[in-house]
């Protein structure tokens, strides 16, 4: 079976490769830069919700003095990200330098998320729960994607951020 962990850094490499195709756009792919900006979100989304909503809240109930800490960066970064850079970035014109400069600044920090949660959260889950338990999580991930308790959290997600870029 398949490990949570395993499958949250998976998703990380995956976010990275779409924002290195982005960062290789030039200005005039217009096309190519709103398919992977849809690509993105689309892959962001489902993942982060399900952090929030369900991983999150069940390491904090376990996690020691500093992993308490890890989880409040987590929880911060997730803010910031979807409050301010996804719809700075959705405001910007696609065939512009601010969106360019916009996509950049999203991609670092969702570098930076990723890998503090790889090398400090993930190390410390690894400890507090079982491979049971880090099994039953990722098929319990799967089977949220798939319903629509998760479209209705992401298309709101969704419609949240479209109304900030508009702003």
């Amino acid at each position: 079976m398949t490990d949570i962990l395993n499958v949250l850094k998976a998703e990380h490499a995956a976010l990275r490769k779409l924002f290195e195709e982005l960062d290789a756009t030039t200005d005039r792919a217009i096309k190519k830069r709103e398919t992977l900006l849809k690509q993105i979100e689309g892959n962001l989304l489902p993942h982060a919700k399900w952090e929030e909503m369900v991983f999150y809240p069940a390491f904090a109930k376990r996690a020691s003095h500093e992993g308490l800490k890890t989880h409040a960066e987590a929880v911060e970064e997730h803010r910031v990200v979807e409050k301010l850079v996804i719809p700075d970035v959705k405001a910007a014109k696609l065939d512009s330098r601010q969106f360019a400069g916009n996509a950049k600044v999203f991609a670092d920090l969702i570098d930076h998320h990723a890998k503090e949660e790889e090398t400090t959260m993930f190390t410390e889950a690894r400890k507090l729960f079982s491979k049971e338990e880090r099994e039953q999580l990722a098929v319990d991930y799967e089977e949220w994607k798939a319903s629509p308790a998760a479209a209705a959290v992401i298309g709101g997600e969704k419609v949240k951020s479209a109304v900030r870029s508009a702003l």
